[in-house]
């Protein structure tokens, strides 16, 4: 795997770049994730596709994002990245924002070859609001050192029902930088909220009803913790009804184990759903 900076329209983007050779997928993160949220999935995949793992604007080691940023920003940087990159019939994986991202972005590509749309894309609710803004207010806090940071968010996660891993501890190590005498979140809580609240702008009928390519949807049912799934599946009526070609598997797993576990039920049923491109 390499790690390079990629500059796309006068902005730089971190990659992780896993070779393979059956074609090129494009991983995409979540609200507050960075590519290395993408481990699991990169590491099943790598080697029969390349995978091509992304830090968003605002994330991890990429630029800033834009003043009012949203998730249909963020999908212009993506089709931006594919066409610098000259990658030809690109694969999407996107979980939550992300999953978002990468069904605008293969709404308005027909050379998208795959979709896979892992616990996001679905109508809006309160519920979301309920459980993703209380867990925002980490990022524009201050921290006395790296490994206070840490066991913060080993709490949290644990409340979430994570398991607590070397992985994840990687993850969280890398979302924070030191500033001074102090330690910070590379992301800014304003910029997020800004994302999420896009969110609500996002309308299945207006984006699937344009996806030509096969897509499969994979839907976490688990409770996070003391709270219900992120969505509950009748969300995702809208988005079932008006994609043309696609596929919808349950998992167990919660919206937060989807992709701080390795999940091998996913990881062959998305295998399966490659073979059928």
């Amino acid at each position: 795997m390499q790690m390079y900076i990629k500059e796309v329209k006068h902005h730089h983007f971190q990659i992780a770049d896993y070779p393979g050779e059956k074609g090129t997928i494009i991983a995409i993160h979540g609200l507050t994730g960075t590519h290395k949220n993408m481990h699991y999935y990169a590491e099943a995949l790598k080697g029969e596709y390349r995978v091509i793992a992304v830090d968003l604007r605002g994330r991890g080691n990429s630029s800033e994002p834009d003043e009012h940023p949203s998730i249909f920003q963020h999908a212009e940087d993506i089709i931006d990245l594919i066409t610098e990159q000259k990658i030809e019939s690109p694969i999407l994986i996107g979980h939550s924002m992300g999953a978002f991202i990468a069904s605008i972005v293969a709404s308005k590509l027909d050379t998208v070859k795959g979709l896979v749309l892992l616990d996001g894309a679905a109508n809006m609710s309160d519920q979301q609001r309920d459980i993703v803004k209380p867990s925002l207010g980490r990022l524009s806090k201050k921290y006395d050192s790296k490994e206070s940071y840490v066991e913060e968010i080993k709490g949290i996660y644990h409340r979430l029902g994570v398991e607590w891993t070397p992985i994840l501890k990687e993850v969280v190590e890398y979302e924070i930088q030191e500033t001074g005498q102090r330690w910070e979140l590379k992301s800014t809580e304003s910029k997020i909220l800004a994302d999420f609240e896009s969110f609500y702008s996002y309308h299945p009928k207006d984006v699937c009803s344009k996806i030509n390519c096969p897509t499969l949807l994979v839907y976490a049912k688990g409770e996070i913790g003391p709270f219900p799934p992120l969505f509950y599946e009748d969300a995702y009526d809208d988005t079932k009804k008006f994609t043309a070609h696609i596929h919808t598997i349950v998992s167990d797993c919660n919206h937060y184990t989807m992709v701080f576990e390795n999940r091998p039920e996913i990881n062959q049923a998305i295998k399966a759903f490659f073979k059928g491109l």
